[in-house]
């Protein structure tokens, strides 16, 4: 499902226009602010427009600008997220001239997700944990309380009824101490790794019929779960009306069944086969020099 068609980033005539127009206010704001996303692509040969697929891949190497063209990408659709980006004094202008086709109207479902979201994710779910071990520990010690013989001293009637519940439950000679505590504790959310939560958060995040940006989502993955994703995400494609926009360089991703590819590695910037990227040839050429080292 094809939701946005094209998008326009500024071409090198328009980005040194912005600042060599005479009588241009705008770019005599602070000469000694960076110009931030302007000239970062001035001499890369960029495409008139990006055209998007189902799935379509800005692949390059760190600093090379593919998170920077989702964010501006987001921005400008207006797409809901949840962490915060590198933004400049000129960002909004960049912005401002930039232009998009859309084939469809984009529902509210969608979104960018970026690896700060899933940085967040990890340690939201390590704060819970936390609490949920101190809470182990207080009812630990409730049951060895419990299960002391000075127990019932401390109850006095109908007052304390919930205290001789917890006590009387504690004594439950068919419980133990390990299913007392299981039964009166939520389940430990990280009983997954942090892969596997990460990998949850695109899982729990992704809804049918909606446009996805995702930047560099193989971050905090291991290869299995970059496999389980790419798998993912090409279910959501053919079956549930999902479009993606990916930055990434990762093999297993960049191998997303259709995915178009552009390589702004590359100058100009190119439409490339997975196979042909530098990035994936790196990890074939290590594989194949160490083959033998490979027992069956």
């Amino acid at each position: 499902m094809i939701y946005l068609s094209t998008f326009h980033l500024p071409s090198r005539d328009e980005d040194e226009s912005y600042f060599f127009t005479p009588g241009n206010a705008k770019n005599m704001r602070n000469i000694y602010t960076t110009k931030y996303p302007f000239m970062m692509f001035r001499d890369r040969g960029l495409p008139d427009d990006f055209e998007f697929s189902d799935i379509t891949i800005i692949c390059g190497n760190n600093g090379s600008g593919k998170s920077t063209i989702l964010n501006v990408i987001a921005e400008k659709l207006n797409l809901k997220r949840n962490s915060p980006f590198n933004r400049s004094d000129f960002f909004e202008d960049y912005v401002e001239l930039c232009d998009f086709t859309l084939d469809r109207m984009l529902s509210c479902n969608s979104c960018v997700i970026t690896s700060d979201d899933v940085f967040d994710r990890v340690l939201d779910i390590r704060r819970v944990n936390n609490g949920i071990d101190s809470k182990r520990e207080d009812l630990l010690r409730e049951w060895l309380d419990s299960n002391s013989s000075d127990a019932d001293a401390n109850l006095h009637g109908l007052d304390d009824y919930e205290r001789w519940k917890r006590v009387s439950d504690a004594r439950n000679k068919n419980k133990t101490q390990s299913q007392f505590i299981r039964s009166r504790l939520m389940r430990n959310v990280q009983e997954r790794s942090n892969g596997e939560s990460s990998l949850a958060l695109f899982v729990d995040s992704i809804a049918d019929d909606a446009l996805y940006l995702l930047d560099e989502p193989e971050n905090s993955l291991s290869p299995a779960n970059q496999l389980e994703l790419k798998y993912f995400i090409e279910d959501c494609v053919r079956y549930h009306g999902c479009q993606f926009i990916i930055s990434t360089h990762s093999p297993f991703l960049l191998s997303l069944k259709g995915a178009k590819i552009y390589d702004i590695d590359s100058n100009p910037v190119k439409v490339s086969k997975w196979t042909e990227l530098d990035c994936v040839r790196v990890y074939k050429d290590f594989f194949t020099e160490n083959e033998h080292k490979f027992i069956d």
